[in-house]
C-alpha cells in the first residue's frame, strides 16, 4: 500500500508543478505581449484608459485609447497622452504648438475638449508648456467603453480581490 501513496503523492505534485508552470506561461505570455506592444507603438504605455469627461464627447469615460508614438513632430488638434510626473496620464488635445528655432523641441499646451480652460494649471511645477519628453503617446484608435472594467477595479478595490481571489481559486481546484 505504500508505492500506492507515494505514487498518488507524486500525482499531486505534478499537478501543482503543471498549474504554477501554466499560471507563469499564462502571465509571461501577457507581459511579453505588453513589452511587443511598447517595441511596436514606440509609446511606453500603448494602451490607456479614458478616466474622466474632460475629452467629451469625443472620447468618454471608460474609452480604451490606443497610442502610437513616433519622431514625427507634435501638431496642432492631435490627442496626446501626456505626464510630466503625476501619478496618472493625462488625455487631452493639442491646442498650441511653438516650435523653437534654436532647437528641435518645441513647446506644446493641451486642453481637454470639454473643459473651459487650457491645461497650465495641471502642469507640474508650474510648468507653462509641455515638451515631447513628457508626451507618452498619440491617441490612433479607440474602443469605447472597453476600460470601465479598469475603472471599476481601480474604484472598488474589493471587486479586484475578490476576481484574483476567484482566479486562483479556480487555478488551484482546476485539474491539470
Amino acid at each position: 500500500m505504500g508505492w500506492i501513496a507515494e505514487t498518488m503523492k507524486s500525482t499531486h505534485i505534478r499537478q501543482i508543478l503543471s498549474q504554477a508552470i501554466t499560471l507563469g506561461m499564462v502571465v509571461s505570455s501577457a507581459l511579453i505581449i505588453w513589452k511587443g506592444l511598447i517595441c511596436i507603438t514606440g509609446s511606453e504605455s500603448p494602451v490607456v484608459v479614458v478616466l474622466s469627461g474632460s475629452m467629451e464627447p469625443g472620447f468618454k469615460r471608460g474609452d480604451l485609447l490606443f497610442l502610437y508614438m513616433n519622431k514625427d513632430p507634435i501638431r496642432t488638434g492631435q490627442i496626446v497622452v501626456f505626464n510630466d510626473g503625476r501619478d496618472i496620464p493625462i488625455v487631452h488635445r493639442v491646442i498650441e504648438v511653438h516650435e523653437r528655432r534654436d532647437s528641435k523641441e518645441a513647446d506644446i499646451l493641451t486642453k481637454g475638449d470639454a473643459n473651459d480652460d487650457d491645461d497650465r494649471m495641471l502642469y507640474a511645477s508650474n510648468r507653462q508648456w509641455l515638451q515631447q519628453k513628457h508626451i507618452m503617446g498619440r491617441a490612433v484608435w479607440f474602443l469605447p467603453y472597453v476600460g470601465w472594467f479598469t475603472i471599476i477595479m481601480t474604484e472598488k478595490p474589493v471587486i479586484k480581490y475578490i476576481l484574483v481571489g476567484a482566479l486562483g481559486l479556480l487555478v488551484i481546484t482546476s485539474k491539470g
